[in-house]
């Protein structure tokens, strides 16, 4: 190291008593990670509650199932907040089609009911990250005043590793759902009317071309990677250092469980995403096709800048890292 500082006529950082310690603790990392990991999390459950909108719509859902006298009845307030969300972009108060079912699939018809499980936890869960950022973690803890040197053990995370390894199970649970989803707008004994695999090709090309099944097939396997992963790290304590550190959180592991959870959660939305647009697409292309409600309208047009509808099959790789480019950035504005 200190050739390379050399090298690169850097000066090195000299560190003061307890610093090397402070850099290399797991609290302080299983902490960051998480805030990054909850605010993920939260824009995803945003995205997952657009990307239902827009499958009712593509798959000719009942709107009724998100009625706000339904969940009066049953009033957990994160699921309330879903289902009004979900009243707002299908502009439920609307005149609305003739229904063609009284229950949808539970992808759709329970989608408030799923997603709210993580709305009504991030509160909590935020509460968990917020109170250990704020806190003291060393040891020994230093009171001054009263001239005391206080040994305890506040460098165990417990709450964070909890708080994580509740957030991958909630996280995984959307990607499941979002999942079953593209299974139904894929199959056509399912979608009532749309194409095979979504393919929008002509009735004379429609043997050669396999629309988004490549898609929905790496959906699954992104899919069951999240939920392998939701077996919780905390109880997996081991003993070290001659039994002194004999009980400790494994919150770091937690945390990076949660991360990873969360990066192929983002890939099943991506492609539930582009998937869920072409279905909107092609109810689009119909004779008597309704107009899209507004934000749901808005939505369609600013995808369509950068995803196409797909006719004729192309590699769409590129378009599900951009996608996934865009989720990263929270590009798109949701849910005031």
């Amino acid at each position: 190291a200190a050739d390379v500082h050399r090298e690169l006529g850097w000066q090195p950082l000299v560190l003061r008593p307890k610093e090397a310690l402070a850099l290399m603790n797991g609290t302080a990392v299983m902490t960051g990670l998480a805030c990054l990991a909850y605010a993920r999390a939260d824009y995803l459950l945003h995205l997952a509650t657009r990307i239902t909108a827009l499958n009712v719509v593509a798959l000719q859902g009942n709107p009724e199932h998100f009625d706000e006298r339904l969940f009066a009845a049953k009033p957990h307030p994160g699921q309330m907040q879903v289902a009004a969300w979900l009243r707002k972009d299908l502009a439920i108060d609307a005149p609305t089609a003739p229904l063609h079912r009284l229950q949808d699939r539970y992808s759709l018809r329970c989608a408030p009911h799923v997603l709210g499980v993580l709305a009504d936890s991030l509160n909590w869960l935020r509460s968990f990250i917020e109170i250990e950022l704020n806190s003291a973690n060393d040891n020994p803890i230093i009171d001054a005043e009263a001239e005391r040197v206080l040994h305890g053990g506040h460098f165990y995370g417990g709450h964070i590793a909890f708080a994580m390894d509740s957030l991958k199970n909630l996280v995984a649970n959307v990607a499941d759902l979002l999942d079953r989803q593209l299974a139904l707008l894929v199959d056509e004994r399912y979608n009532h009317g749309l194409p095979s695999n979504l393919s929008g090709a002509t009735a004379d090309r429609a043997m050669l071309n396999h629309g988004f099944k490549a898609v929905q097939i790496g959906t699954s396997a992104w899919t069951a990677e999240a939920l392998k992963n939701t077996m919780p790290a905390s109880v997996f304590s081991r003993s070290t250092e001659c039994h002194n550190q004999d009980k400790v959180s494994m919150g770091t592991i937690a945390a990076r469980d949660a991360i990873r959870v969360l990066e192929l959660t983002e890939q099943v939305a991506a492609a539930t995403l582009l998937a869920a647009n072409q279905g909107v697409w092609l109810r689009g292309q119909a004779e008597d096709a309704r107009p899209l409600p507004p934000a749901l309208a808005a939505m369609h047009e600013e995808l369509a800048k950068d995803f196409p509808p797909v006719i004729e099959d192309r590699a769409l790789e590129g378009e599900l890292r951009l996608c996934l480019q865009r989720i990263a950035e929270q590009h798109w504005r949701l849910h005031a």
